[in-house]
């Protein structure tokens, strides 16, 4: 990616959107899926708002870019996401044949990775650990005003 478009950049939108999350009392995790440097869907935890489990940052990104696509594939799309995604949401992103996944934090009591086997699509490249401290941070604060 070129000048200001970098995983950092599109990582801090996606914190953004785990940031309404918190406003929110929702678990702090954002997602926002990328197209040739355009934001085309995002999305934050609503689980407790919707009353509905699946409600997960990226599934609501996924489908957000789904309809603007007009397509179940995101093909040459990014998803930048602030916690690794859990194994529904890593199965939702083979599905939709994400070309590439970038999240901050592990999750290392739900994350996808604790998953014998391959989870995503064989052609989905990984990156990790963009700012990761800054996304597990939030995560933390949350968990820690909940005791």
């Amino acid at each position: 990616m070129e000048g200001m478009f970098t995983h950092e950049y599109f990582m801090k939108l996606a914190l953004k959107e785990a940031g309404y999350a918190y406003e929110e009392d929702e678990v702090p995790v954002g997602a926002i899926v990328v197209s040739n440097n355009k934001i085309i869907g995002k999305g934050y935890n609503q689980t407790e708002r919707l009353k509905d489990v699946t409600a997960h940052a990226e599934m609501i990104a996924i489908t957000a870019a789904a309809n603007y696509l007009g397509s179940k594939f995101l093909e040459n799309c990014t998803l930048y996401v602030t916690l690794e995604p859990c194994l529904m949401c890593a199965s939702a992103l083979k599905w939709a044949r994400i070309s590439t996944l970038v999240y901050g934090a592990n999750d290392i009591k739900a994350g996808y990775s604790l998953m014998q086997g391959k989870v995503l699509h064989p052609k989905t490249e990984v990156v990790t650990g963009i700012m990761e401290n800054d996304c597990g941070s939030l995560l933390t604060q949350f968990f820690k005003e909940k005791r």
